[in-house]
């Protein structure tokens, strides 16, 4: 599932005008990435003077949106930014990714791999699944023999 940023998102973003000061909109960008904490969406919300459900959700839209893709140059990330964008805001969100996204690609992939392993997985088939899948490696088997008897 590819992620996506919406005009919406980048609405929300404008609101980022509203922060006291450039480490206010580093903060929020930077704890955004970590989680959406209660905490968090109650102090972005307190800070900027916005609702929660706006303060939760486009920074982390679009921080995905740069990790998923590997967008790695200034020019590859203002690209996605609609052109009515603020030029300020949209250079200091910017570096802000550009600083902290391989940090946050490091954090993603350790915390996909830090997951248990499973011993055992039950799958349930009906019978014609199950005939096609084993028809199919009846198949591959039959193509390997072939192969190997070259």
């Amino acid at each position: 599932m590819a992620a996506t940023v919406c005009n919406e998102d980048f609405t929300n973003l404008q609101l980022l005008l509203k922060a006291p000061s450039k480490d206010a909109v580093r903060e929020v960008c930077v704890q955004s990435q970590r989680g959406l904490s209660q905490r968090l969406t109650e102090s972005t919300a307190a800070t900027l003077g916005i609702s929660e459900a706006q303060a939760a959700q486009s920074l982390h839209a679009l921080s995905h949106y740069v990790l998923f893709y590997n967008l790695s140059s200034p020019e590859q990330i203002l690209a996605i930014f609609p052109e009515s964008f603020h030029s300020s805001l949209k250079n200091l969100i910017t570096k802000i990714l550009l600083e902290n996204s391989a940090t946050w690609r490091t954090e993603a992939l350790s915390n996909q791999t830090d997951s248990e392993s499973v011993s055992s997985v039950t799958v349930e088939l009906s019978r014609e699944s199950l005939d096609t899948i084993l028809d199919g490696l009846g198949r591959i088997r039959d193509q390997l023999s072939v192969v190997a008897g070259k």
